[in-house]
């Protein structure tokens, strides 16, 4: 039996399920048998004053403390945390010593603090002994608990030791449920940290998931390397719970057949008002495809500027095996109706020729030739020949929301600009938050000149301190010195602006924190990046922190190549280079990145994963403006 726990935000909805199944109370046994100490601390279903009252009239000191105990449960199953804390000290000095009353004591103390102070504090204090015999249900409840208080306090490899210690002590349905769990907390992880502790000796279980998951991430695009050191990462670990069956996304892994073209087709506008982006993304594919020296693959690129299905089908006719673009939106559209056409006309002939599918005269369809769009739309039918790549300043705004919440901030504060792609973004970062945090993101938009000053005056109380100082002022004369306050209550500001507005923006939030606060973190986006930026514009935006590819924090033999061949690139071009490069590097991990997706592949634009959808997702690497220079953290 599991012991009641009230909370909102736990690992997942396995986990979840197997607190549900121990909030009942014990039943009494058919025979009337009053229940043991041990199963009776389990649950307290009924008030603290009725446990209070038995306390008080109880003669056996061990039942006395029982009822305080479950007096001190009965108070935070009600949320009154505070009556449970002075409850809890009272009867700390006379508290009976057996391992039993210790360990609960600790936990309901831990489950106070975890309400009343920190999740450290409370770590602190749910601690015991090894050489305590415990009741395997109070085992439950405490490696539970811990691995929760873990989650919270962001400590996800801590989180999935006490998942796998937890499992021992739960029946095989659940247990099940838990390693689901415990295998969705490691997907997220980096195949470094997975490394780093893949050597614990002590707790094999724990010690044979990160290995597993590390394996599953190094070779996931390399099928014979991962049957091989899975194969032997079964036989070292026969007894682990994923050793009989593989997590079912990395079975999938290992059965998908990676894509492998001689024949490549690049859709891109190469004339026209979008020429310029397409050649750098051209330039991309061209610098991937010789750095890799195949003469065995041939690459063609097409115009799509006057007709992108003219495009697609001339691709087709010349046997495109891969086909990489088309760029614009409205042209993927437009390739989105022929393909439905296409597939329509093949099920009607599949149909016709085989209606009571026990023939087998008919002619098998062409398979449909895979295809990764270089953007993204609204609306489309997954298909697991059709991934979609885009520089998507929506999915950054959600992957910064995930970077704020992992860097401890929990009341962020939103400064976006008047416009459309302000408001998107804005609100693809609320919608990420709302997956993390209970806590709502205020937005405030803001327009040019003296409006932007407003709106972050506004924003951070501090035309309401100035007018409460000019009413006192009114009533005590002009003689009064008074200094504006600034909001206390958010802890980071995430700026959504142009580069051109950015300067400012920030300069505005810096004069308007007042000197009775200390100020807090500044974040901004890839967008609001200054081009050319010099030593006075690098020294306005210190103590700044911006998301952007990787490649374009860097300082290499590559990026001076660029920079030298290409001087009159901006970022958003150079940016385009990248993301050509990465879709050339992709075309042979799609497929398993797609069935696993776990896996990352830390491209030039970013860490790079595949949803179940075909959406390829872009992690960002984030930097900082110090001492009038900016570097990679």
């Amino acid at each position: 039996m599991l012991k009641s726990l009230n909370t909102t935000k736990f690992v997942s909805v396995a986990i979840l399920s197997v607190i549900l199944a121990g909030c009942g109370t014990s039943t009494p046994t058919s025979t009337g048998t009053a229940p043991t100490v041990a199963t009776s601390l389990a649950s307290a279903p009924l008030s603290a004053n009725v446990y209070l009252a038995q306390a008080a009239n109880s003669k056996d000191p061990q039942q006395r403390d029982t009822n305080l105990l479950l007096a001190a449960h009965a108070y935070i199953n009600a949320n009154d945390y505070a009556a449970a804390q002075k409850l809890l000290k009272s009867i700390q000095p006379s508290l009976n010593q057996s391992p039993t009353f210790l360990a609960e004591h600790k936990y309901l103390t831990a489950r106070v603090l975890e309400h009343t102070s920190t999740y450290s504090d409370a770590l602190k204090v749910l601690n015991y002994p090894s050489n305590w015999s415990l009741p395997s249900w109070q085992m439950t409840a405490y490696h539970q608990f811990k691995a929760h208080l873990y989650q919270l306090n962001k400590q996800p490899i801590e989180q999935v030791r006490e998942l796998s210690l937890l499992t021992t002590y739960l029946p095989p349905a659940q247990a099940n449920e838990v390693n689901n769990a415990i295998w969705q907390v490691l997907q997220p992880m980096h195949e470094q940290t997975l490394k780093a502790f893949t050597q614990d000796a002590k707790t094999p279980v724990f010690t044979g998931w990160l290995q597993l998951a590390y394996i599953a991430k190094h070779y996931a695009v390399d099928p014979t390397q991962l049957v091989r050191y899975l194969g032997e990462w079964q036989k070292q670990n026969p007894y682990h719970p994923a050793a009989a069956k593989l997590p079912a996304d990395l079975d999938r892994a290992l059965n998908a057949k990676p894509f492998t073209p001689k024949n490549i087709a690049v859709l891109l506008p190469l004339t026209g008002p979008r020429a310029n982006a397409a050649n750098a993304i051209r330039q991309g594919i061209l610098a991937s495809y010789m750095a890799k020296q195949n003469d065995q693959v041939a690459v063609n690129f097409y115009d799509t500027a006057n007709d992108a299905a003219s495009a697609y089908q001339q691709a087709l006719t010349v046997g495109a095996e891969f086909i990489i673009g088309p760029l614009l939106p409205t042209e993927i559209e437009q390739l989105q109706v022929i393909n439905a056409a296409n597939t329509a006309a093949t099920n009607t002939v599949t149909n016709t020729a085989n209606p009571d599918k026990t023939a087998n005269t008919a002619t098998a369809p062409a398979a449909p030739v895979p295809q990764l769009f270089l953007n993204q739309v609204d609306k489309f039918t997954p298909d697991p020949n059709r991934f979609y790549f885009a520089l998507s300043p929506a999915q950054e705004a959600a992957d910064a929301a995930e970077h704020l919440y992992q860097d401890g901030v929990t009341m962020p504060l939103l400064l976006a600009s008047n416009d459309a792609l302000g408001k998107r973004m804005a609100e693809s970062f609320i919608q990420a938050w709302k997956k993390k945090s209970d806590n709502p993101v205020e937005v405030h938009y803001f327009d040019g000149g003296d409006k932007m000053r407003t709106t972050v005056q506004d924003a951070l109380g501090v035309r309401d301190s100035q007018e409460r100082i000019a009413r006192i002022k009114e009533l005590l004369g002009n003689s009064v010195q008074a200094d504006f306050r600034s909001r206390q209550d958010i802890d980071a500001i995430y700026m959504i602006s142009t580069p051109q507005d950015l300067t400012l923006l920030k300069a505005f939030i810096d004069v308007n924190f007042s000197v009775f606060t200390q100020p807090v973190p500044l974040y901004t986006s890839s967008r609001s990046r200054v081009e050319n930026e010099s030593t006075q514009t690098a020294q306005d935006l210190n103590n700044l922190t911006l998301s952007d590819a990787p490649w374009l924090m860097q300082n290499g033999e590559e990026n001076l190549m660029v920079n030298t061949l290409f001087s009159g690139w901006n970022n958003s071009q150079k940016r385009l280079f990248v993301m050509g490069y990465d879709a050339m590097d992709l075309i042979g991990r799609l497929a398993q990145m797609r069935s696993f997706t776990g896996y990352q592949f830390n491209g030039r634009s970013g860490a790079l994963s595949v949803s179940p959808d075909g959406i390829v997702n872009r992690q960002l690497s984030w930097g900082r403006y110090e001492r009038g220079s900016f570097r990679q953290l």
